[in-house]
Formats: structure tokens, sequence, C-alpha cells
């Protein structure tokens, strides 16, 4: 064989020896780069461990000399949640154009005397490793944000500017505006009838009365929402008896000190002066019960999949306020009932196995959704039941809805019972595993009551709620007056003095209606 021949031979083996030889010094690299999973990784940190035991729950609460109220909670991690909650709401906007804490939660965190723009106060919130909100609700404003623990001090120092330092330049305005304005044509447009729905019902129960005045502002009326509305509503409401600095997972003394270093510096001065006109309101709410109608076509066009052309009524009845010690039985009563849409894929931990699914979405295909809401407040609340279906069978939706209320007040079995007993208390306790839900939870009751109520406690009251106590709300609730709500296509929806007539009856219906050809 000559050697043009044997040259393959020679190059196949010369690849073949090569190729072992670079396995083979791979191998070795591998084995002294491979580090066992039972060993530490060199050049890092040690870690650091939670201890069983090692954690209180007891929440620590401080006033200061100016008034603010500081609370603090211990977790367990390296990230903090930290925010100032305000006792001001749409609640307080009775002598002010609606809208006004709507506005103020969308001009937040956007310039103040230490950050000139939006921008670079987010920049410094990345900075920080976190995130920042502001939510406004009937009763409460929240200003928060999730950081390193490492970086509290930067952080309160800028809470304290974003609150009691705000540039409130045209700019953030004509944003604000925009955005509202955006938001309102979205809620308009939007087939989910909830948001919408919500503030019907209170309108409803609290006739332009505290929790009934209107969340979002009017298209018409927000160029009302000035300079001096704003200065004057803050100057009224953001003070810091009204507040609460709320932590968790910081060390309390040092949120304390914290506080008092930035927090009473810059409320001495804020940037909307003290100097001027306070309109001020401290009503106690005045449930009313009555009617809202909402006559509207849906613009479904927009939608991707088809959706049913629906109308929307909500039926409700007077219930506590959260420091009433019924609040626990009606709690346990809105688990009860529980509800959904027509379609679920989930089991009973989704309230498959509530008395609305069982007795209305699974009875009744033409119900398209069925959902029990229980709104609480300081002083005061509604209890009630919404339900969506075509607008030719509304009148037969609220047949079933009144017929529900009534079936309340002759009890419960002990399995439901006990069913939606163990389901609250479980969604309770998952819920507070969360470090935002806790500081929610933290700055809400303190901010309300002056304490807070640990979890352990709560579910040992919960277990005690009994069927007598179930039958002796559902009774209450039917004395009072209905608060009656619908939006849609409403020539179908049966009159308020029918509503009422059937909710005071001893089965719930409504009397049938006899025409020319029958009922």
């Amino acid at each position: 064989m000559n050697i043009q021949q044997r040259l393959p031979q020679i190059i196949a083996r010369r690849l073949s020896t090569s190729a072992r030889l670079r396995h083979k010094n791979e191998a070795s690299s591998t084995e002294e780069h491979t580090t066992l999973l039972s060993q530490p990784l060199k050049n890092c940190p040690t870690p650091l461990y939670a201890k069983a035991g090692s954690e209180t729950f007891q929440t620590a609460t401080t006033k200061l000399d100016n008034g603010l109220t500081v609370t603090s909670q211990p977790k367990f991690g390296t990230f903090c949640t930290v925010g100032i909650l305000v006792n001001a709401g749409s609640r307080h906007e009775v002598s002010y154009p609606s809208g006004v804490s709507h506005f103020l939660e969308r001009i937040a965190f956007s310039g103040s005397s230490l950050y000139k723009t939006r921008d670079e106060i987010l920049q410094a919130i990345e900075k920080f490793g976190g995130i920042c909100d502001c939510q406004s609700s009937r009763d409460t404003t929240i200003y928060a944000a999730s950081v390193s623990r490492d970086k509290l001090e930067p952080l309160i120092e800028l809470l304290g500017d974003t609150v009691f330092q705000p540039l409130l330049t045209e700019a953030e305005f004509e944003q604000a505006y925009d955005s509202i304005q955006f938001e309102i044509q979205e809620l308009d447009k939007k087939p989910d009838s909830e948001p919408m729905m919500t503030e019907l019902i209170h309108e409803a129960g609290f006739r332009g009365n505290t929790v009934g005045l209107p969340r979002y502002p009017q298209a018409d009326t927000l160029q009302n929402i000035t300079h001096d509305t704003l200065k004057t509503f803050l100057r009224s409401y953001y003070t810091p008896s009204r507040m609460v600095m709320a932590g968790v997972g910081v060390d309390h003394d040092e949120i304390c000190r914290l506080s008092e270093k930035y927090i009473t510096s810059t409320a001495k001065s804020p940037s909307w002066s003290l100097d001027g006109p306070v309109l001020f309101d401290n009503s106690i709410s005045q449930y009313t019960g009555g009617e809202v109608k909402v006559e509207k076509q849906f613009d479904l066009s927009m939608s991707v999949v088809p959706l049913p052309d629906l109308a929307h009524v909500s039926i409700g009845l007077e219930s506590v306020k959260f420091t009433h010690e019924d609040f626990i039985p009606f709690a346990v009563l809105n688990m009860l009932m529980g509800g959904g849409g027509s379609f679920s894929a989930g089991g009973p931990g989704k309230g498959m196995f509530s008395r609305l699914y069982r007795n209305v979405l699974n009875r009744h295909h033409w119900m398209y959704a069925a959902t029990a809401f229980h709104h609480s407040y300081e002083d005061g609340g509604i209890f009630c039941i919404q339900g969506s279906s075509h607008p030719s069978k509304l009148r037969e939706c609220v047949h079933v809805i009144t017929q529900e209320f009534v079936k309340l007040a002759q009890g419960t079995d002990q399995v439901e019972l006990e069913r939606a007993k163990k389901q609250l208390q479980s969604m309770l306790m998952m819920n507070l595993e969360a470090r935002p839900v806790i500081f929610e939870d933290v700055g809400r009751q303190i901010l309300a009551t002056g304490e807070r109520k640990l979890p352990q406690l709560l579910c040992d009251l919960i277990e005690k709620v009994s069927n007598d106590d179930i039958v002796r709300i559902s009774q209450h609730m039917l004395h009072s007056r209905p608060a009656v709500a619908a939006m849609g296509e409403l020539r179908w929806l049966p009159t308020y003095n029918e509503v009422e007539n059937a909710l005071l009856s001893r089965d719930g219906k409504l009397k049938k209606k006899f025409g020319l050809f029958g009922s």
C-alpha cells in the first residue's frame, strides 16, 4: 500500500488520538472544578437562615411628638416594605370636586424638592433595588415601596419628600388629566362590570354621603381640580396626626429614629403651606338604601372573543363596620356565599362549593355571574350580591338573588359552615405570607383602630362563628332598606318596590306579572 492509500488511515488515527487527549484533559479539569452540593461554595458569603421561633408576630407601635404613628412588624429576609398611610380618601371629598384623592394618586411620585421629575424618583428607587406605588381608596391613601433593607434611610427620606414636598407642576397636572380621562373612557368601554357596579352600589347604599361619594372624577368636572383645590385638600387631611408610617421587615427603633429625622422636619413646612383655607369633614356614614340605574349599551366589537350582551344588577343590604363584633360572622357569610363566573377551572378552593355556585350558577344556565361582596368601613358597611345575565333575563336574575338573601335567614348546615370557615382561615393565613399584604394589614389596622389583631386571634374568632350567628346577622340585614344598582339594558328590571317586597316576604320571590297573554 503506497503512502497515498495509507494517508486517510494516518489522519484518522491522529484525530482519534487528539480527541482522546482532549477528553482526558477536560475530565481532569472538571474533576478539579467540581464541588459537591453538600459542601459550601468557595468565596461566597455564608447564607443566613431563619431559626424556628426566631420571629415574633407582635406589632410594635410608637406615637411621635408631632402626632405621627410609627408601627412595624418583624419579618425575616433581606427586603422590607415601608410606606405612609393617610386617613384621606374619596369619602372626605364632600366639599371638593369628586376625584381629588384619585388625582393625588396619579401625581404621586412625580416630583419633589429632592427629585424634580418622576424619572428621577423611579431611578432612585431602582438604585435602592425596589419598586414604589400609590393607591387611593374610599377611606385611605397609601404611599409605599419595597426595597433592600440596607436602603431604609434613603427610602424614608424619599417618602417624606414625596408626601410633604410635592412640586405640583403644570406638566404633572397635564399628565394626570390625560391619564384620568383615558381611564374614565376605558372604564366606560370595558365589558368588565365590577368597578362600575361597585361604584353604583355604594352610591345607592350611602346616597350623597361619605363612602357613597364617587371615587372617580367626572369627565366634565375634571378640570375643576386645580392647584388650589389640591393644596386645600392636602392642608386639611395630610397632617401627621392622620398618618401612619408602617414598615415590615425593619427594626422598630431604627424606623422611629428615621421618621423623626425626615418626616417630622418635612411635615413642619409642607410645600402646600400651612397658611390658607381648610375644608375638613368628619361625617359618619349614613346608610340610606335606594336605587341607581345606568342605561347603556356595551361596545363588544373590540373583544378578541365573542362576548355575550349582558345586563348587571347588584342588591345590597346594610351590614356592620369593621370594628363591630359581627364583622367576623359577615366575613364567614361572604365566604359561604362565594360565587364567581359561569366558568371556573378550579375545585373547592376556587369556590365551586359555595352557595351561589351550587344554587345559582349550576342551576340557571342563563346566569353568567353571581358573586357576593362585603364592603366594610370604620362606621358602616354593605353586603351585596351581584348578578349578570342577558337583559331579557334580568327579572329572573333579581328573583334568584332575592331568594338567596331570604334563604340566609333559614341558616346553614354544619358541613357548609365548616367549609366556609376553613376556607376563610386558609385564605387569611396564605395571604399574610406575602410581605406587602402584611404591610397593608398592619398599616390599615393601626390607622383605623390604633391596634392590630393578630392572625391567630382572627382564626380563633372565625372558628367560634355558629349557625346562630349567621341567622342573626341575616335577619338584621333583611330588616334594612335595600340598595339596588343596575347597569345595561334595563327594561326588564323589576321596580324597587318589587325588590323590597320580595326581601320582606317569606320565600323571597318576586310577584308574578300578568299580561294579556299570561304571566
